[in-house]
């Protein structure tokens, strides 16, 4: 299944009927009076935010959706049938924007999150509704309110708990493959990942959701690379685990690099919290380690933490910096698991 985080949608809510004029004609009923019935009203066009959806490839194949029109009013009071809504099921952590794609018109939060993108139009009243002790026999009814129409744009920011950053090649997917189910792809060359991956890591019997981004590089806010196309899959995370490559030459020029990407994004990345990690030490020796560590010190003014995703060192470390990090309503607890029962 390919990934798609952008998608561009065109709706329409259903008219409302025509209410009908029409008189009652009976046998033996001198005076029927006017029996014209309503017309039913228009479809609307709902989205709603729904489990088990990670992606928006669903509307790479249908971009338009049209809601039924009302039917119009019968005789004999009969009022015509409401059009069918339209159902847009859309991953949780959806924005719905205008067509200038600025404009945020909802953001689908939480799963059942739902908002109505175009109402359907009011059905058409028939001339029973204008019947009156002056006006006991007239001939108008209303004619149906017209539907919605409008473009929008579909935006997807995953939800997870963790954002992976880093150069290409820094370590992420492998270390998203060694603490999760997940399975990214992983080679020895830059942009190995060209779409975002979500892995599900426990520790202390606590569960949170790591995202895995597309590396960046020095001039991807201007569109390099892969862009920064990606990092909105990053806003909603409540931590970011930035990895350095300890077997790079530059290691302060490397953190440099993200950190400047990070503040010409915009928005509040550059100031959510972070935890640095120099990665794949297994391949340094101790003075290696030590001088890559006090260069990454001085670049981030920060503590750094030192793993190997691939020998498994200080890995556990990590994850426990991170579940500091976000807060509890967000974690998931894993149930304790209960002894077996001794058996002879």
């Amino acid at each position: 299944m390919k990934f798609l985080d952008l998608a561009k949608v065109y709706i329409r809510s259903g008219a409302g009927g025509n209410g009908c004029i029409s008189f009652r004609r009976e046998k033996y009923i001198e005076y029927g009076g006017p029996d014209g019935g309503d017309g039913g009203g228009g479809g609307s066009v709902i989205a709603e935010a729904v489990d088990g959806l990670n992606t928006l490839i669903d509307f790479r194949y249908q971009q338009h959706f049209f809601a039924k029109n009302g039917q119009p009013g019968m005789g004999r009071q009969r009022t015509g049938k409401d059009g069918d809504d339209i159902l847009l099921r859309v991953p949780a952590g959806t924005e719905i924007l205008d067509e200038d794609q600025e404009t945020v018109i909802a953001d689908l939060v939480n799963v059942g999150d739902t908002v109505e993108l175009a109402r359907g139009g009011n059905g058409g009243w028939g001339n029973l509704h204008f019947k009156s002790a002056t006006n006991q026999a007239p001939r108008r009814a209303n004619p149906g309110q017209e539907g919605v129409e409008r473009t929008l744009w579909l935006r997807l920011k995953l939800i997870a708990d963790v954002g992976l950053l880093g150069l290409p090649n820094a370590g992420k997917s492998t270390f998203l493959a060694t603490t999760s189910n997940a399975r990214p792809k992983i080679a020895d060359y830059p942009f190995t990942t060209l779409h975002p991956n979500l892995g599900v890591v426990g520790v202390d019997n606590t569960e949170f959701v790591v995202a895995d981004i597309p590396g960046l590089i020095e001039g991807a806010s201007e569109g390099r690379g892969l862009g920064d196309l990606f990092l909105g899959h990053v806003e909603r995370c409540a931590v970011l685990l930035h990895l350095v490559d300890g077997t790079s030459q530059t290691v302060a020029e490397d953190y440099a690099t993200i950190i400047g990407e990070l503040e010409a994004y915009g928005g509040d990345l550059a100031d959510k919290p972070r935890v640095t990690v120099l990665n794949k030490i297994d391949a340094l020796d101790d003075e290696e380690r030590a001088a890559a560590r006090a260069a990454l010190v001085e670049a981030s003014g920060g503590p750094v933490m030192l793993m190997s995703s691939v020998a498994r060192e200080g890995v556990t470390e990590v994850l426990r910096a991170l579940r500091g990090q976000i807060d509890d309503d967000r974690l998931r607890h894993r149930p304790a698991e209960e002894e077996d029962p001794w058996r002879p």
